[in-house]
């Protein structure tokens, strides 16, 4: 490796950086992060920090899991590749969809299929909710609905399904028959309904409204984060997901769990539909599964849809889907020692502690930061603060004052995410009840400095 002056020098210069405008980074080179292990990263310069970014939502488990790079690297001896496309296959696949079954039957799932990450998930869930009517004769159901501020991914199924202008307005045109209801988010929205439990409903009715309007048959699926994620840290009412599988049940269409980010225990259960007490009929999983260590995901399929498919005759299941990297077998050797390591340290149960730790220390900084509008969170290692620059307006915080924020904290010992004017908290289900205050420590300081 390149000393850290070269690495410096050349920082940004010959790459584009993913969410991120090309010449910001060229102004404002990104950290270069050399290390890692457990739930601190280090820096070129050996600055050591606390993750509070969990790689991006994904190292569930920290940054040295031993059993998952033996898992790798034992499978990189034994079979480094070979396509599972029809006619080939290979035993790690076959084994861990076994043990996905087992892990995912509370949510009535037993078949996978499997992609390279989340956005693929997700695209592979939203083809097979129309191929599913499809094979059903009911073809004219081929449009999506979802949450205004929802993330979904970047491909242009994804997309098109995202509820967030950022990323949406620079590459429109987008798939048609796509359509948003508002998401249930207390602090914002259209009904100025501050009372979760009444939002929830409003939201409810406004489903059902949009329903209507489009035509129940024209409907393929609906597709919703159980806890809004990138749109900021959106926890719903305890209602509103089994509101949502009721009204889909009714009118016939599929609910698509997209649980890139909630599954493998991040909510304090073992996924976000289990949380809500929600059995969806496809569910898009990636990230956690292999603590970050290999991209692969995997798209679960309950058993309805899946007799849907198997029983059928007249050629309409087949499958023209897939990815090169689909079942790559490296993935799924290191998603069966992820699965045996997450279960053996029952990580839901650490992710609901130190979520709670974390919420109510975030709670005292609001009450000590006026800049801070709203604080998410509850529902284990998924949080937020939102900055404005007044209170009783809301009006956004400015960008350089969020961005102070994230440096100093850094400086202060935690890595955070902003996003917007949020601060994104989403660290290892393994943090420590020390390393979350060295995360809150951290963000005083860096709101001290912001506010001074």
């Amino acid at each position: 490796m390149k000393d850290s002056n070269y690495l410096k020098e050349m920082n940004a210069r010959s790459l584009w950086h993913p969410m991120a405008h090309p010449a910001d980074s060229l102004a404002n080179p990104p950290t270069i992060v050399t290390g890692a292990k457990g739930v601190r990263i280090t820096d070129v310069d050996g600055h050591e920090v606390v993750d509070g970014v969990g790689g991006l939502w994904n190292v569930n488990l920290g940054f040295s899991c031993q059993p998952i790079k033996d898992a790798i690297a034992a499978q990189l001896d034994r079979l480094p590749y070979y396509s599972i496309f029809r006619g080939t296959t290979n035993d790690a696949v076959i084994q861990l969809a076994e043990e996905l079954r087992d892990f995912f039957e509370p949510d009535g799932l037993t078949r996978a299929f499997y992609t390279s990450g989340g956005s693929d998930s997700v695209e592979t869930a939203l083809r097979l909710a129309r191929q599913y009517h499809k094979v059903r004769g009911e073809a004219a159901r081929t449009k999506f609905l979802s949450l205004k501020k929802g993330y979904h991914g970047t491909h242009f199924g994804g997309a098109s399904v995202n509820g967030n202008a950022n990323f949406r307005t620079q590459y429109e045109p987008l798939l048609a028959g796509c359509h948003h209801i508002p998401a249930p988010y207390t602090y914002r929205n259209p009904f100025d309904e501050t009372d979760p439990a009444k939002l929830a409903q409003k939201c409810l009715s406004a489903l059902e409204d949009e329903i209507v309007f489009q035509g129940a048959g024209t409907i393929a699926a609906f597709i919703m984060e159980p806890i809004l994620g990138a749109g900021g840290v959106i926890p719903p009412h305890e209602s509103f997901m089994p509101g949502v599988r009721e009204i889909c049940s009714k009118h016939g269409i599929l609910l698509i769990a997209d649980e890139v980010i909630t599954a493998f225990g991040r909510t304090g259960s073992w996924t976000g539909s289990r949380h809500w007490g929600v059995q969806p009929d496809l569910m898009c999983t990636a990230k956690a599964i292999t603590n970050g260590y290999f991209p692969f995901g995997a798209v679960m399929i309950a058993e309805h849809v899946a007799e849907v498919f198997e029983g059928d005759e007249s050629g309409r299941a087949a499958i023209g889907h897939g990815y090169t990297y689909s079942g790559h077998p490296v993935g799924a050797a290191a998603a069966l020692a992820c699965l045996t390591e997450t279960l053996k340290l029952n990580v839901p149960q650490n992710a609901a502690a130190r979520g709670k730790q974390l919420h109510e220390g975030l709670l005292k900084l609001q009450d000590k930061y006026e800049v801070i509008g709203d604080v998410r969170g509850g529902h284990g290692l998924m949080l937020a603060l939102e900055l404005v620059s007044d209170r009783a307006s809301k009006a956004a915080i400015d960008k350089k004052t969020i961005n102070t924020v994230q440096e100093v904290a850094y400086r202060s010992g935690a890595m955070v995410r902003v996003s917007g004017p949020n601060i994104i908290l989403s660290p290892p289900l393994v943090l420590t009840e020390a390393d979350a205050q060295v995360i809150l420590d951290a963000l005083d300081a860096g709101l001290a400095a912001a506010t001074a």
